[in-house]
């Protein structure tokens, strides 16, 4: 709970800052959630497609300048900086020095493992537990799961005033994994029932393709205007989902667990597009399930220590990196579509 009651008066002011580090939907609700937990703040609105953040707070003699060091020092840990005016966008391209190798790597990796039969994206048109699993493993690391992060880490410090440390957090999960669960199984029951024939199945597959590639792109951090394409439910959803971590009540974590199903994360909704073209409950539930299962072991990580999900020297190799990897699954998942809608001839026999 914040420590200072928060009115409007005539001492507030508002500034709007420009925001380097920006990159998916998820970032304008980390950003929002940061701030508004500063006693200083009253409200923060952070835009993705512009890239700023318009902050009122109580800020005493502070200049303009000095307002976006202070905040910065907040968000710096999440690979956020603040300023007064735009900025010259640079893409870091030495940045790909290390991202490429390690992307490479990784990719082989998935080969080597798509070969022994373990997962599956390469040769057909289905996306297999494994590899949903691998998605939700990249999807752990992203900004995308730094919400849910720090949803975490704000309910356990609330909870852990009272003593309560452990079952808060087991309660969390155990909502995550059952929503995941249910709600996929949901939207393939919806597949089923829309009936979708081969042209449906072709527009689906083509609309999670470019959602990954979009994503996969704006972690590259080199093009700033594709920002405006990314994908993503209304604002409104995360800060409402993230206004429940102040509720303190036995079932709070519970419910912040199955609400984290409707983040915007760029990661969760192509796996949801592609649920719903199984058309079926049970691989619907078990295709999501896989995905928030890759997803756990950094956020049980998170959960029960202080681990820090970005840090700041490594976040724009790891970013680059794992949009290189999101980039690959993109473009598989497109050459699967045409393939599969006999569009073009398979490019690959592996």
């Amino acid at each position: 709970m914040r420590s200072v009651s928060k009115q409007n008066n005539s001492s507030m002011k508002t500034y709007t800052f420009h925001v380097t580090g920006m990159h998916c939907p998820a970032c304008p609700v980390l950003i929002k959630s940061e701030l508004e937990d500063i006693a200083e703040v009253s409200s923060a609105v952070a835009t993705l497609s512009r890239n700023n953040v318009q902050v009122t707070g109580e800020f005493g003699d502070k200049t303009h300048e000095h307002v976006a060091r202070d905040l910065t020092e907040v968000l710096r840990k999440h690979g956020y900086m603040l300023s007064t005016e735009v900025q010259q966008h640079a893409a870091k391209w030495s940045e790909f020095t290390l991202a490429l190798p390690i992307a490479g790597a990784f990719i082989a990796l998935f080969i080597i493992l798509q070969k022994l039969g373990v997962v599956n994206l390469v040769t057909t048109s289905n996306v297999t537990y494994g590899t949903a699993f691998v998605i939700g493993l990249i999807a752990s690391v992203s900004t995308c799961m730094a919400v849910v992060g720090g949803l975490v880490l704000s309910m356990s410090a609330n909870f852990a005033k009272e003593g309560d440390k452990i079952r808060p957090q087991i309660l969390f999960h155990i909502g995550r994994l059952a929503s995941f669960f249910i709600l996929g199984g949901v939207i393939g029951a919806l597949g089923s029932a829309f009936a979708l024939g081969s042209t449906g199945m072709f527009v689906l597959g083509f609309i999670v393709a470019l959602v990954l590639l979009i994503l996969g792109i704006n972690l590259l951090d080199i093009f700033p205007w594709m920002k405006r394409w990314q994908v993503a439910l209304p604002g409104i959803v995360g800060n409402r989902i993230n206004r429940l971590k102040d509720i303190n009540h036995n079932l709070t974590p519970l419910l912040l667990g199955i609400a984290t199903f409707f983040l915007p994360c760029g990661f969760t909704q192509s796996m949801q597009i592609y649920t719903l073209t199984t058309g079926s409950f049970w691989m619907g539930a078990l295709t999501m399930s896989a995905f928030a299962l890759g997803t756990l072991p950094v956020l049980a990580l998170l959960s029960f220590s202080s681990l820090a999900i970005h840090k700041k020297a490594q976040s724009g190799i790891f970013f680059k990196t794992a949009g290189l990897v999101v980039i690959f699954f993109g473009l598989f998942n497109l050459i699967n579509s045409l393939v599969a809608a006999g569009i073009i001839n398979p490019l690959f026999s592996f």
